[in-house]
């Protein structure tokens, strides 16, 4: 395999890795997926996508079907939303986050037929345009928690793609969603990644799979034998190795310029749960409705891996599991990069991959203290940043100081703050700080 410079990509690379070591209690890795049965409702928020918000385009009383399209914009950067029970329209309403934000959501009573819809059919992919529109339609988004619809990753020009890279680290502690797709759904995986090779010319596919996963790992080598474009690349298990630029680096050795994409290096990336959902799709038809969650935490009397109807509420996720009452803490995500709630009569959406709840021995906020100037942060931010000082400068909300230490390059791990001994809120800083900074640059774009 020869990749952008000369020399081969090996089936395992020993190279320099900053990051952590963190312990992975992946206590559900082993368990197969359950199937919670219908909730008493979904909601369908409309924003569930990088991109342009979709329009209902159901309302109220309406009688609506499983594949059935509900939410739809005509904007440049979108993705549909389709319903994944069939029932009744009961109403639409904002939907508040612990962020903040708000979103017009479609609420869906499921009268429990699950009529699928006529518009559900297998899409006809003839060649690489073809396969771009049907995913238009396909409600695919990124699945490792970016949501960027895939249909959009695809559009890009491709003559200069040389690796299809598909994302199998999952890293974050507690999440086995992407082991478990892996090891129950290997076929749709190679499907979605053989069609995308086939219809895009791209001549190979490396699946980058951490070294916690042997079998995932020799599961698909064997699956994949038949195709010499497909191989599986091994990696160390650190976090946090998923994250985009981290792994390109680490698997191909390029760098991703400033302001620049993976695209700009030869290579693109796909989550393997996202590959497995294309393949799915291109055979059946149905747009992306359900998603597989990893429920656990100490709250959790059934922790297990738990396929889920897109907008089913947090709470009936938890009370199916078991959840212990008024859990301290309740993470969408994983405990790195999750986000807490603060209502749990929210959706899970489509890019949502775990769902923890800690009772009274669970995580609790530590004391901070002053910086003790020890540079942990720093030698081990897997993008090389200085987080202290992003920290420092966005104090002072100096966004010149800011753009220098390159803030908008931060992948937001939450490494600074798990390793400093002072706790400061380093991740939480800088999350703010590149907002800071994005807000200032277009205010600079709209000076000129």
């Amino acid at each position: 395999m020869e990749r952008l410079g000369g020399g081969a990509i090996s089936r395992r690379r020993s190279v320099e890795l900053k990051g952590i070591h963190i312990p992975h209690n992946k206590a559900t890795a082993e368990q197969e997926t359950t199937v919670m049965p219908l909730p008493s409702k979904v909601m369908l928020p409309m924003q569930q996508h990088v991109g342009a918000p979709c329009v209902p385009q159901v309302k109220r009383r309406q009688q609506v079907e499983v594949g059935q399209l509900i939410g739809h914009s005509d904007a440049r950067l979108t993705c549909d939303i389709y319903s994944p029970v069939s029932g009744i329209v009961r109403e639409i309403r904002q939907v508040h986050y612990s962020n903040g934000w708000s979103d017009e959501a479609v609420v869906i009573e499921p009268d429990g037929e699950q009529t699928v819809h006529e518009s559900v059919q297998k899409p006809e992919v003839t060649d690489f345009a073809s396969l771009v529109e049907a995913l238009k339609h396909s409600g695919i988004v990124g699945l490792g928690g970016a949501g960027f619809p895939a249909w959009a990753k695809m559009n890009t020009d491709l003559s200069t793609i040389d690796t299809w890279l598909v994302n199998g680290a999952e890293c974050e502690p507690y999440l086995s969603t992407d082991y478990r797709e892996m090891v129950e759904h290997a076929d749709t995986v190679l499907e979605g990644i053989k069609a995308c090779l086939d219809f895009s010319g791209v001549p190979r596919s490396l699946i980058c799979i951490e070294d916690n996963k042997p079998r995932a790992i020799e599961l698909l080598r064997q699956m994949a034998a038949d195709d010499p474009r497909i191989d599986v690349f091994e990696l160390p298990a650190r976090y946090p190795q998923g994250a985009s630029r981290v792994i390109l680096r680490n698997v191909t050795g390029r760098s991703v310029p400033r302001g620049g994409h993976l695209t700009d290096v030869g290579a693109l990336l796909f989550n393997v749960t996202t590959m497995s959902e294309i393949g799915r799709y291109l055979r059946t038809g149905m747009p992306l409705t359900k998603r597989r969650l990893t429920v656990m935490g100490d709250a959790i009397a059934r922790p297990q891996n738990l396929e889920v109807y897109v907008g089913t509420p947090i709470s009936e996720i938890l009370e199916y599991c078991g959840c212990a009452p008024g859990p301290r803490k309740v993470i969408i995500g994983g405990p790195m990069m999750g986000t807490t709630q603060v209502e749990l009569d929210v959706p899970v959406v489509r890019q949502n991959c775990g769902l923890l709840a800690f009772g009274v021995n669970g995580p609790v906020v530590p004391r901070q203290t002053a910086c003790i100037k020890c540079s942990r942060c720093i030698d081990h931010c897997p993008i090389r940043l200085s987080p202290i000082e992003i920290h420092k400068a966005y104090i002072n909300r100096d966004t010149a100081r800011l753009d220098e230490l390159m803030a908008d390059l931060c992948v937001e791990c939450g490494t600074c703050s798990y390793v400093c001994p002072s706790k400061q809120p380093l991740v939480q800083s800088t999350h703010l700080a590149r907002a800071l900074l994005r807000a200032e640059q277009r205010k600079a774009k709209g000076r000129r």
